[in-house]
């Protein structure tokens, strides 16, 4: 079976709807879909709830998306570096559900493992757990929490064959398998592909069966947040 389309924007473009929630992969700059999200952006869909750990930089990743108020909300870990971000939510532009960064990568990944709901002890006594149940395990009270499941998932890896095995490449794993598991639709943007049976086994990090659609893109952007120096040895 071969999952390869010619671009992001041939991957994505039936697919895509108005309202749909979408779980993209990365942690900060680092491990994004950024051929994918912008793709996103051509297509003019609308309305989309994202599920992410960030919202990326006002000019770069999901913050793109936010600029062009294609996003209604955010399901996130994390909300700095984007002005946009703060500014949308401050005056009531943007919904946000603030999810500890633990429990959103086990809700994304008990999404994909068709589990509905977990329990936790983290944001017990916290404005976290308001509305939600709260259960006591031996002594300790839990609160659950509702597993993600999204309907496009956009995620970033280094290589996959043409069956949609992926390969991660150091911290850029992050976020991405678990996104690649809890999407009904997965597409993955690469910067390599191979034949069948190129890759070992024993490299593979999310197995074909979770990839739906591959897309190359050889030479990505990979910016760098914020670039810290080491003063020169004398």
């Amino acid at each position: 079976m071969n999952k390869v389309f010619s671009s992001a924007q041939e991957a994505l473009s039936d697919v895509m709807v108005d309202g749909q929630t979408i779980a993209v992969g990365g942690f900060g700059l680092c491990g994004i879909p950024e051929a994918l999200i912008l793709a996103v952006k051509y297509l003019g869909v609308q309305n989309l709830t994202a599920i992410s750990n960030n919202a990326g930089v006002d000019d770069f990743g999901l913050g793109i998306l936010l600029a062009s108020r294609q996003v209604k909300k955010m399901i996130a870990s994390y909300v700095g570096e984007n002005k946009e971000f703060e500014r949308q939510y401050l005056a009531g532009e943007l919904e946000l559900e603030f999810t500890p960064q633990g429990t959103l990568a086990e809700k994304l990944r008990a999404g994909g493992c068709g589990i509905p709901a977990f329990f936790t002890k983290t944001g017990v006594g916290t404005i976290v757990a308001d509305g939600k149940e709260i259960r006591e395990f031996d002594g300790r009270q839990y609160v659950m929490e509702r597993s993600l499941v999204a309907d496009i998932s956009l995620v970033k890896a280094w290589k996959a064959d043409r069956a949609g095995n992926l390969v991660y490449r150091y911290t850029a794993r992050n976020f991405n398998p678990v996104v690649a598991m809890a999407g009904h639709i997965t597409v993955a943007e690469v910067e390599e592909i191979v034949e069948n049976g190129a890759l070992d086994p024993d490299e593979i990090h999310t197995p074909g069966i979770y990839v739906h659609r591959i897309v190359l893109n050889r030479h990505p952007e990979k910016r760098i947040e914020q670039r810290t120096l080491s003063p020169a040895a004398a």
